[in-house]
C-alpha cells in the first residue's frame, strides 16, 4: 500500500492532526496559552501582569509551587539560587574544553548540563522523591545563566566573571555576561523579558522535556532533550534574526519594498507570525512598552517598521493574520540592555529553564509513560525476505 493510500487505523487507535495540533495530551496546573485571545497565564495570574509587577524569583517560585512566595520564602529562594548559581569546580574546569569545540551557545549549554548531571550525581526521577527532584530543578535553573555567561566570555577571549550569590538572578546574569554591574533599568528590562518567556504552553521543547521525564530519566537528560528541541529554527527562533531584519531594512522608507520583496520570494519575515497566536502576541506588546523606556532611535524605528510590516502583510496575506511576535521586540530590548545578538537566544533559555523544570516536576508525578502510536503507511507486510539477501547458515 502506498503513502497515497494510507493503511487503515488499527482498531482502538485514534487519528489526530499532524503535529498533534490542538490535541490535548495531558492536564497541567502550570499555565496555558489562549491564542485566539492573545492571552497567556502562569497558574492563576496573567503572565504579562506578572512580568510588569514581580521579579524573576517570585515568578520562579510561582511556577514551582503554585503560589507567589511570602517574604520569607522569597528570601530563602534568593539565598539558595544565589549559592547554586556558582559553578561546581569540576564543571568550571570543563567549560573551556566544551567551548573550544563549538561556538554555538545552545550546544555548549546542552553539553554542559549533561556534564552537570554527572558531576552532581543526578539520579533518575523515577528513583527520586519530591524533595530531591525539586532540589535538582532549583540547581539546574540556577546554574544555567552562569554556564551561558561563562561560555560567552570564554568564546570572546575574556576571563569569566564568577557568580555573585548576593545579587538577583537577572542582574547577576547581565553582570556575568557584560563584566559590569548593570544599570537598574537594564536589569529590570531583561528581568521582565525573562518573566514573560518562562513558559508558554505545550510547545515542542516543553513537550520533549515531559516525554523524557515520563520515562523516569534524570532531570539533566530532560533538559538536554528540551534544549535540543529548542535549538531548531522552527521553535526557539532567534531574536537576533529579527534585529538583523531591522538592520537590513536600514531606513523607514525601505520597509515596505523590503517586505514585498521577502513575500515575493517566499521568505519568512523574522519576528512576525506565531504558531498559536491569531492576534497580537501579548509578550511583544509588553516588550514594546519596555523598549519605550529608552530614548533611542532604534525603538522609534522598530515601532514604525512594525506598523509598515503588519499593514503590508495584511494586504498580501489577508487570510493569515501576522503580527509581531516575542522575538521582534526581544532583540531590541536585549540590545539596549547591553547584550550582544549572540546572547539573545541563550537568554531565552535562562527564562525557559524555569518552565521546562516546572513541567518536568509535574510530569514526574504522573506514573504513565508518554507512548503514542504511529500509523504504518509502507509496503504491506509480511513479505518473504528475498533469497539473494539471506545470510547463509553455517554448515
Amino acid at each position: 500500500m502506498s503513502s497515497s493510500s494510507p493503511a487503515p487505523t488499527p482498531t482502538g487507535f485514534v487519528l489526530v492532526p499532524r503535529g498533534l495540533a490542538k490535541v490535548v495530551v495531558t492536564d497541567t496546573e502550570i499555565g496555558d496559552v489562549r491564542g485566539d485571545e492573545g492571552f497567556f497565564h502562569y497558574r492563576q495570574y496573567s503572565a504579562v501582569e506578572l512580568a510588569e509587577k514581580v521579579g524573576f524569583e517570585q515568578a520562579w517560585h510561582l511556577l514551582f509551587h503554585g503560589r507567589l512566595p511570602s517574604a520569607t520564602e522569597l528570601d530563602a529562594l534568593r539565598e539558595t539560587a544565589g549559592r547554586l548559581r556558582v559553578l561546581p569546580a569540576a564543571l568550571a574546569d570543563l567549560l573551556p574544553a566544551i567551548c573550544a569545540t563549538t561556538g554555538d551557545s545552545l550546544q555548549v549549554l546542552r553539553t554542559a548540563l549533561s556534564a552537570w548531571g554527572g558531576i552532581t550525581g543526578q539520579r533518575p526521577l523515577y528513583d527520586a522523591d519530591e524533595e530531591e527532584r525539586l532540589a535538582s530543578a532549583l540547581a539546574a535553573v540556577a546554574v544555567t545563566p552562569t554556564i551561558l555567561a561563562t561560555a560567552s566570555r570564554l568564546r570572546a577571549g575574556l576571563e569569566p566573571v564568577p557568580a555573585d550569590p548576593d545579587l538577583p538572578h537577572a542582574t547577576d546574569y547581565l553582570r556575568m555576561v557584560t563584566g559590569r554591574l548593570p544599570a537598574e533599568r537594564d536589569a529590570r528590562a531583561v528581568e521582565q523579558y525573562l518573566v514573560a518567556t518562562m513558559d508558554h504552553g505545550f510547545n515542542a521543547s516543553t513537550f520533549t522535556a515531559r516525554v523524557i521525564a515520563s520515562t523516569g530519566a534524570d532531570l539533566a537528560a530532560c533538559l538536554v532533550g528540551a534544549i535540543g528541541s529548542f535549538s531548531g529554527p522552527k521553535h526557539g527562533g532567534a531574536p537576533s534574526r529579527a534585529l538583523e531584519a531591522l538592520e537590513e531594512i536600514g531606513t523607514p522608507d525601505r520597509a515596505e519594498p523590503w517586505v514585498r520583496e521577502q513575500v515575493a520570494r517566499g521568505a519568512r519575515i523574522m519576528g512576525f507570525g506565531h504558531a498559536v497566536y491569531r492576534t497580537h502576541d501579548p509578550r511583544s506588546e509588553m516588550l514594546k512598552a519596555v523598549a519605550r523606556g529608552w530614548d533611542d532611535p532604534l525603538v522609534d524605528f522598530a515601532v514604525g517598521v512594525e506598523t509598515t510590516i503588519e499593514r503590508v502583510l495584511a494586504e498580501l496575506k489577508p487570510d493569515r493574520p501576522l503580527y509581531a511576535n516575542v522575538e521582534y521586540y526581544a532583540g531590541v530590548v536585549m540590545r539596549l540592555a547591553g547584550l550582544e545578538p549572540s546572547m539573545f537566544t541563550p537568554t531565552f533559555c535562562v527564562a525557559r529553564a524555569v518552565g521546562w523544570t516546572a513541567n518536568i516536576l509535574e510530569q514526574a508525578r504522573d506514573p504513565k509513560i508518554i507512548r503514542p502510536a504511529a500509523r504504518y503507511v509502507g509496503p504491506p507486510p509480511p513479505q518473504p525476505v528475498p533469497a539473494e539477501a539471506r545470510t547463509p547458515l553455517p554448515a
